[in-house]
């Protein structure tokens, strides 16, 4: 009998500390549960490489003959090389500065006796890279607060993918157990609020829409954040209407719903991310100043990685704006939206032989 006592006393200890510990994952959700969440997805895309090699395809092709051009490498005719190397590394859009500053800290290594031979200078040239992407010491990661909700801003021109981003990162966090609502902040398009509805119910996301053609979208905003505050709702995230970035008055109204956001819940939005179409090559690198002296940007999501050769122009936009890349798109599915890592960009672009 005692046994049994001691048995049924065990257990519901075991049950008391499990619904501890669930009360503690959800009053912390707002940073905690997010953070792993966020660590999870990058670790799986760590052993996802075949994605981004796969969809970086057609700017490797381009730069293939960096390969080439290293295979004559002679110590003696170094300066010549480099010259060659930073031609090619302009007509892959790296930008004649971003691709100056990458051969110069090779030169630099050959000049002190660091590097010698053709493969020294591959990995010297892949290391610089990687240092120009890192340049700015900000996380690759989303950076959520303490307190709920996370509020995301997704901005950028028309047809650059945004909508699109949006319903993979509710799909992404919402099919981890998120609570996540979908603000239909692009009210000047239709389609939108009809494609983003369809990623909220696959993702199992909640969706705000506009109540009414007249109901301004900074208005929407504020309300829509309200509400995640009152529903204990984990993760906003705030589509917008896509807008050239050189129509100042469309790019004040963005302004305003982001100021909006911060009145509602002060601190947000916790991030501000600008949508690049990776097939526009440099033409990426004017959005970008323009909307970051707008909205502030605290980082950038390359989209269509797949179908450019054109993908090291986004090195020259980090190199430019001091942003970290969140988040790379390489293909049309779920999973081909894939956390950035320089390191593995860096190497589907010169893939190891």
């Amino acid at each position: 009998m005692k046994f049994q006592v001691c048995l049924i006393c065990f257990y519901l200890a075991q049950v008391k500390r499990s619904y501890r510990c669930d009360q503690a994952v959800s009053a912390g959700a707002g940073a905690g549960l997010l953070q792993k969440l966020g660590r999870v997805l990058r670790e799986k895309a760590a052993t996802d490489l075949e994605r981004i090699t796969k969809g970086t395809s057609k700017t490797r092709e381009k730069l293939g003959v960096v390969d080439e051009l290293f295979s004559y490498w002679t110590l003696e005719d170094s300066e010549d090389t480099l010259e060659q190397l930073e031609d090619l590394l302009i007509t892959a859009d790296f930008g004649p500065k971003t691709a100056l500053k990458v051969v110069d800290a090779i030169r630099g290594d050959i000049r002190s006796g660091l590097v010698k031979t053709r493969n020294d200078v591959r990995t010297r040239l892949k290391q610089s890279i990687v240092d120009v992407l890192k340049a700015s010491g900000k996380s690759s990661d989303l950076e959520f607060p303490d307190a709920k909700p996370a509020v995301l801003l997704i901005v950028g021109v028309n047809g650059g993918g945004k909508t699109t981003t949006i319903g993979k990162l509710a799909y992404k966090y919402g099919s981890e157990g998120v609570k996540v609502l979908l603000v239909a902040g692009d009210t000047f398009r239709a389609a939108a609020a009809e494609q983003l509805a369809g990623w909220a119910e696959r993702s199992s996301a909640q969706l705000i829409s506009a109540t009414s053609p007249k109901q301004r979208p900074d208005s929407l905003m504020y309300s829509a954040v309200e509400q995640a505050m009152k529903d204990d709702t984990d993760l906003v995230i705030c589509d917008t209407s896509g807008r050239l970035h050189t129509n100042i008055g469309l790019m004040e109204e963005l302004a305003k719903c982001k100021r909006s956001i911060g009145k509602r819940m002060p601190g947000a939005p916790h991030e501000v991310l600008l949508i690049l179409d990776g097939t526009t090559g440099l033409n990426m690198l004017n959005q970008a100043r323009e909307f970051n002296e707008t909205v502030q940007l605290t980082g950038l999501v390359l989209t269509k990685l797949d179908g450019t050769a054109r993908g090291g122009a986004v090195v020259s936009v980090v190199d430019e704006l001091r942003l970290p890349i969140k988040f790379v798109g390489v293909g049309e599915t779920v999973e081909d939206l894939q956390p950035f890592q320089a390191e593995a960009f860096v190497d589907a672009l010169f893939p190891d032989n």
